[in-house]
């Protein structure tokens, strides 16, 4: 029998030449005669350590990493695929400590085999949430849903059971019943990528998600708008959707029960505002991305104005879960309304970043320092941006709050998609807060005043605090434009591009009068 070996196929690790290493692997075993079957798996969400290499043993799976291209002849002659004594090995996969201390329940799966197989998906569990869904009357599946704690995980924290049940209360127009699931998997924050690493790594889980809310609403008809800069999650997507729909998961008879659900596949337009969920929606209609006015909510008149579920990737995976597992079980993790795990992205200047999975409450420093490791230059850190670029950067002194929805909330602060950005000392905090202004001007859609002028207004005077000019009127000037955007503006993107200028200027002041 052929020795496995795992080699990623993420984006992340092809960035990082994981497609030269397989290549390598497989022509340095032919020429050695030892028989190796090289899988591509799904990342463990492990960047630092990308490309990370398992090999399946008797005991369990032995890794190396981070490797690249031209570490491969060394491994061989080290030993490997066999035990090799090489600077790169790092023993038993579930022993590395950065993923021993976590606790996954939404991407348990994520990296334990190819993510395009769906016998490899059944294998894992796959499927025993639908199979449960499929003998529960759908009031029974938004029960459990609103039961587990649900909350939406694109940013909003809206709670999904809420949402589900507006839906499957809405009356439909006139003689067309239809309904709708849509799948915002348009992940646009700067350092995030949950979504796209779930799509990459355990796609079915996502059509599983999907296929649930759909039994749940009367929606027989889904979508997925997908950021147009993921190539790869088309590409498993495409292929996903294609198997499931072979294999009776997808289609007019769902595993034979005689219900129906479809998904179709749509690229995004290319623009951040349509993130959020109103102009999604007029993006898919095929309108130019701009936000609605609420009332009416999507809930009630959402896609071609009709009763519409909109949730993002992360919240429809872990439907799956909830299903499977029950909403005791889901509800077990997590604090206080802040229930489940919290799948963090850590980037920025950080020694060890990547997807880190544990239950909703964790702090700040323990991101920091257990996971990250501290900054990647050396130097200490000197603020941290959670949320996403329109998140508040907290200083040292807010490093221990808990990482649950009230408790930041308490600070002024958000924990939105749960991107994880650190800083060190040679940041220029007033060059950060102009990036907030700058980042809104360039992506609003312009429907309302406050967002539109007030980002280029705001960028101008933040220019004239920054040049020393009338430092005090202009800054007494800029607090009365944020405070406008905040009251104003129809949707967050404008409504909170002033909470990181506030934060940056309240915390870090003297990067504002140098």
């Amino acid at each position: 029998m052929a020795l496995r070996i795992f080699v990623p196929r993420d984006a992340t690790a092809c960035a990082l030449g994981a497609d030269e290493v397989a290549d390598s692997i497989s022509k340095g075993a032919k020429g050695r005669g030892t028989d190796v079957e090289v899988i591509r798996n799904g990342s463990r969400g492990a960047v630092w350590l990308e490309p990370l290499l398992e090999i399946q043993t008797d005991a369990g799976r032995v890794a190396f990493g981070p490797v690249a291209p031209g570490d491969v002849p060394g491994l061989f002659e080290a030993g490997f695929p066999g035990e090799a004594d090489h600077p790169l090995s790092l023993g038993p996969v579930d022993e590395i400590p950065w993923l021993a201390r976590q606790q996954r329940l939404t991407f348990v799966r994520a990296g334990l085999g190819d993510p395009l197989s769906l016998e490899n998906y059944q294998a894992l569990d796959g499927f025993k949430g639908l199979e449960r869904a499929l003998a529960l009357e759908p009031q029974a599946i938004v029960d459990e849903i609103t039961e587990s704690g649900l909350r939406g995980r694109g940013g909003a924290a809206f709670p999904t059971g809420i949402k589900w049940q507006t839906v499957l209360d809405a009356e439909s127009d006139g003689e067309n019943h239809q309904k709708y699931i849509v799948c915002n998997a348009d992940e646009g924050d700067s350092g995030t990528f949950a979504d796209r690493l779930l799509m990459e790594s355990d796609p079915y889980q996502l059509i599983e998600g999907m296929i649930i809310a759909g039994l749940a609403v009367g929606a027989s008809e889904g979508f997925i708008y997908l950021r147009s800069e993921y190539p790869h999650c088309r590409k498993a997507l495409e292929e996903v959707i294609s198997r499931a729909e072979q294999a009776a998961y997808l289609g007019d008879n769902i595993c034979g029960s005689g219900k129906a659900f479809r998904i179709d596949l749509r690229i995004g337009a290319g623009a951040y505002i349509c993130g959020e969920e109103t102009s999604l929606l007029e993006s898919l209609e095929g309108k130019r991305g701009m936000i609605r006015f609420k009332p009416p909510l999507p809930a009630v008149k959402g896609l071609m104005g009709l009763p519409t579920v909109v949730n993002n990737v992360l919240s429809l995976a872990a439907v799956s879960t909830v299903l499977a597992k029950g909403a005791a079980a889901y509800r077990d993790f997590g604090t206080g309304r802040s229930r489940g795990t919290l799948t963090v992205q850590l980037g920025g200047n950080i020694k060890r970043g990547g997807l880190v999975e544990l239950p909703l409450g964790a702090t700040v420093r323990e991101l920091l320092e257990d996971f990250g490791g501290g900054t990647a230059s050396g130097r200490p850190a000197r603020a941290i941006q959670v949320g996403g670029p329109l998140g508040t950067y907290l200083p040292e002194s807010q490093w221990d709050v808990a990482l649950d929805y009230e408790a930041l909330a308490g600070i002024g602060a958000m924990l939105g998609h749960g991107g994880v950005v650190v800083f060190d000392d040679t940041v220029d905090m007033a060059q950060q807060a102009r990036f907030a202004m700058e980042f809104c001007a360039g992506e609003s859609c312009g429907k309302c005043t406050p967002c539109r002028v007030g980002s280029v207004r705001g960028l101008e005077v933040i220019d004239r605090v920054i040049a020393g000019r009338e430092r005090e009127f202009n800054l007494a000037l800029l607090d009365d434009l944020c405070s406008t955007m905040i009251d104003g503006s129809l949707c967050a993107m404008g409504g909170l591009t002033p909470y990181p200028v506030r934060s940056a200027l309240e915390y870090f002041p003297e990067d504002f009068s140098r």
